[in-house]
């Protein structure tokens, strides 16, 4: 067991033992322990603040902090096992059984501590457990407990130590790392001897595989991303357990016991030890910030904190890019500098310890292709034959990653380590039609793109190659609706599109699968994607400024004209799609008028589908659902029937009349019931619902009026699997404010609102089909909780005077984290007959309502709502008119600008 105290300045200042430990000793009378917990409570404070002091002062040396931490909690562990064996439990003549030590394990053995982490504290015993040592142990324990210090604890003997090793990895793992503290030293130190004896002599392999497996799912468990927007700092990839890790490997199979050791044994130079340290302090600074910030053991760096920690460690706003973007894009770089160290230091390990041709504690490739153009295969992987291979035809720098795509290899870390120091000659071919043709073939892989991509950009290849991208490498966007950083989210989208195109993705996605087979250019469509969000960050709009840069680099890479000219249009347009989609009123002819009118072409219509599902689903788990599926397909059938007949009417008539005629089939009413049913829907009715929720609103209809008595308001809660929703279906008699009561109700009954169909007979009453989402944005599966939701409506619409707005909900410490200005934006060119509005807010339970109400108090007419969050962001679109039926004049637009302006800006 080793023994490494960290480097620590003017520790007095910190804790001054031996005083405290005379005034401990100076103790008398009946209370020893509250006195001695008094004055230990008194000093943890005190080196608390004075450590957090000295972090603000110097804030980017967070490995100090951490150090300053573990010696504080190790010094009161000290003090609290002395004053309880000399105090509470004095034995001044132990026997041989009464051994005694206090070890440090895992962070603490090392010498680290964030400012809110575990005391892993070991107890160790001698032969046997003694009672005055079992007496001790706990007193300590409770002591430790009763000063508020989380203690992970154990109580073992050597034999227990020794037995537990072996069949526990984890505990081997914190043992590895164990330090006397205090007590018996001889005792810990046969601890340490049998350990390494009889646990680490002759099991290098299974340690080593037991760790990469244990990474491996630690990483599944976190995203398997670097560059997730809220990473977790300690367990996340490429954070802080990564470097262990690599520590633990070398420690377990060389006996080092600082990580610095590692260049001595040949596993980093020391260039490259310079970089794993960079790193460590780094995340050490954000670990020990993150935890001061939040008031507890924090580890997952959230956008709450992301500010806050950006300005405690100095970093500012600059042109196109404020602090906290700045701050967490050196954050990714850094994930992504502790990836490129795992695979060089596995490379040197593999080495030293494997056995000729064959890879340690990995699998081995043994497939030779024929052509390598002068590469080389090492164990299965594509290496290079000299160090300076790559620098005499700098064609090679892109020529490598497209052999490995084209072969399926894997490359060795020995030449990624010689792509990044030779990236920057990259410059130098940039122009070159071999390079740009390797490029595209990488671009284009049928099996991988995405992996080899990512292999490109780890290497710094892909950002020298391509300079646009290595712009927006390690970019985080500062929302809580992307998940990853621009680059991550634009090579997880490529991925994407080559499982639609190998057909892995037909049950998610037939419309796309079987779309991808018609498009005339493959390679157009790939680099549509890899450009759509390359302009993010230049403070315009990313769209026109990205369609710029596709007119340049796209006949670099080979395209044609006509391709080129397509590629830009889809960037400029890769959002019209799912705004159209998820914003406008699908049965409004206008919405489909204008639509086509942009898209022109069915090649462009089939490019664009596919481009906005990648797109969508690139941007995080959980943001793909049914919902969106349903839109974007029912747009593009629209969209597809009015390029295919020519006439918007023709097709208008000919899709009601068959809902008509699938009604009919499909309910087996009688000819006049049914005749009577579908004159009372309007044409737009027909065309925006659903088929299978038409015969559902038929027959709720239908069971309404057959009640015998006034008509009471409808109100049905359903599953709509369609949707990936609940539904919420409203029939009753129309009256102002409607709209209103429904909102207000399901928003008191914490239901979120994702979409609203509005319709209205012809004979005065309202069928309204809403969906809904419950707080973890998802359909409500509990039915009585479906009971409630539509108790709760009815209740509503039966009561007298309208409710009173439901209170904002308060804006959480996240969403106070995003500056969004409201925006409230009033065309009469969206629609014929109505006034299209868009609202644009922070999202939060009640906003919905609220808007709702003032529509209502301004006396307008609501026919349609279309409801779309994007993380922190709501956009609530509203298709109106005033009581008279037609569009809002200037003066009532304005009116209602300002009454939804100030719900939007509310606090």
């Amino acid at each position: 067991m080793t023994v490494h105290t960290p480097s620590i300045g003017d520790r007095r200042s910190i804790i001054d033992r031996r005083q405290l430990a005379d005034r401990l000793a100076a103790l008398a009378g009946s209370d020893l322990q509250p006195s001695a917990m008094r004055l230990l409570r008194e000093a943890l404070d005190h080196g608390r603040a004075e450590i957090a002091r000295r972090l603000a002062e110097h804030p980017g040396n967070g490995r100090a902090a951490a150090a300053a931490y573990a010696f504080l909690a190790e010094q009161i562990a000290r003090l609290a096992f002395d004053f309880i064996t000399t105090r509470l439990y004095p034995n001044p003549n132990p026997t041989a059984a009464e051994r005694l030590a206090l070890v440090g394990l895992g962070g603490t053995g090392r010498g680290e501590m964030a400012p809110f982490s575990d005391l892993d504290l070991m107890i160790l015993l001698g032969d046997r457990r003694a009672p005055w040592c079992e007496q001790v142990a706990e007193a300590l324990l409770y002591l430790l407990w009763d000063l508020q210090i989380k203690v992970g604890q154990s109580v073992r003997t050597i034999d227990e130590v020794v037995a537990i090793a072996k069949t526990d990895m984890t505990a081997r793992t914190a043992l590895l790392e164990a330090r006397w503290l205090w007590g018996d030293r001889e005792l810990s130190d046969e601890a340490g001897r049998r350990f390494r004896r009889e646990v680490v002599n002759g099991t290098v392999r299974e340690f080593v595989t037991a760790k990469l497996a244990e990474r491996d799912l630690r990483h599944q468990r976190m995203g398997d991303s670097r560059y997730v927007v809220e990473p977790n700092v300690k367990d996340g990839k490429g954070g802080l357990r990564d470097l262990h890790t690599l520590y633990w490997i070398g420690q377990y199979a060389f006996g080092v016991d600082r990580p610095v050791d590692l260049v001595e044994k040949g596993l980093f130079t020391q260039a490259e030890y310079a970089r794993f340290s960079r790193a460590e302090r780094f995340f050490w600074s954000v670990r020990c910030h993150l935890h001061l910030a939040a008031g507890r053991a924090e580890e997952r760096l959230g956008f709450e904190h992301q500010r806050q920690i950006a300005a405690a460690m100095n970093y500012t706003d600059r042109p196109g890019k404020s602090a906290v973007e700045r701050f967490m894009q050196f954050y990714f770089l850094q994930a992504k500098t502790v990836g490129d160290l795992t695979g060089l230091f596995l490379a040197q390990f593999d080495e030293q310890m494997a056995a000729k041709g064959r890879r340690f504690a990995l699998p081995t490739l043994r497939r030779r292709p024929k052509h390598l153009a002068g590469f080389v295969v090492d164990r299965g992987r594509l290496n290079i034959p000299s160090d300076h291979f790559l620098a005499d035809d700098p064609v090679r720098l892109v020529g490598m990653f497209a052999l490995a795509a084209r072969e399926g290899l894997e490359i060795h870390p020995n030449a990624m380590r010689a792509a990044s120091r030779d990236a920057r000659l990259v410059d130098q071919v940039r122009d070159d039609p071999r390079a740009n043709a390797f490029f595209l073939e990488v671009l284009t892989n049928f099996e991988r793109p995405d992996t080899v991509l990512r292999w490109m950009n780890e290497a710094g290849v892909f950002g020298r190659f391509v300079p646009d991208f290595g712009r927006v490498v390690a970019q985080m966007q500062f929302d809580m609706y992307h998940h990853y950083t621009v680059d991550e989210h634009s090579i997880r989208a490529i991925g994407l599109l080559a499982q639609i195109e190998r057909g892995e993705l037909a049950d998610d996605h037939p419309l796309s699968t079987a779309l991808i087979k018609q498009i005339q250019s493959r390679r157009l469509l790939y680099v549509a994607v890899l450009l759509h969000d390359i302009a993010k960050g230049r403070g315009g709009d990313h769209s026109e400024l990205g369609a710029e840069v596709a007119l340049e680099l796209a006949p670099r890479f080979g395209l044609d004209e006509a391709e080129t000219e397509t590629v830009a249009w889809l960037v400029r347009h890769h959002l019209l799609l799912s705004n159209t989609a998820m914003r406008r009123d699908l049965a409004d002819p206008t919405t489909i008028d204008d639509f086509v009118a942009k898209v022109q072409s069915f090649e462009r219509l089939r490019l664009l589908l596919i481009l906005t599902v990648v797109d969508i689903r690139a941007v995080g788990p959980g943001v793909w659902n049914e919902w969106k599926r349903t839109l974007l397909r029912t747009l593009f059938e629209a969209a597809e029937e009015r390029l295919r007949l020519g006439h918007k009417q023709r097709g208008r008539a000919e899709v009601v009349a068959r809902r008509h005629d699938a009604l009919a089939a499909g309910l087996g009413w009688k000819a006049t019931a049914h005749r009577a049913h579908v004159k009372r829907l309007p044409d737009s009715y027909w065309l925006a619902e659903p088929a299978e929720l038409q015969l559902d609103n038929a027959r709720q209809v239908a069971d309404a009026e057959a009640r015998i008595g006034e008509l009471a308001p409808s109100v049905v809660a359903a599953d709509d699997p369609a949707s990936g929703a609940t539904r919420i279906s409203v029939f009753a008699p129309d009256q102002p404010g409607l709209f209103y009561r429904i909102c207000s109700a399901l928003a008191s009954a914490g239901a979120n609102i994702i979409d609203a169909r509005i319709h209205t007979t012809r004979d005065g009453m309202a069928l309204d089909n809403l969906l809904v989402h419950d707080s973890r944005g998802g359909p409500y599966r509990d039915k009585r909780l479906l009971r409630r939701l539509a108790d709760s409506v009815r209740k509503a619409l039966e009561g007298g005077s309208l409710p009173e707005p439901p209170a904002l909900a308060p804006l959480g410490p996240r969403i106070e984290a995003f500056k969004i200005a409201p925006r409230v934006m009033v065309t009469d060119r969206a629609s014929r007959r109505t006034t299209v509005v868009e609202v644009n807010a922070r999202d939060r339970p009640g906003l919905l309502a609220r808007l709702a109400h003032a529509i209502h108090t301004e006396g307008l007419t609501l026919h349609s709502a279309h409801v779309a969050t994007y993380g922190e962001r709501a956009v609530d679109v509203f298709y109106l008119t005033d009581s008279a039926g037609k569009k809002l004049d200037p003066a009532k637009s304005e009116s209602l600008r300002a009454a939804l302006l100030e719900v939007a800006a509310a606090r």
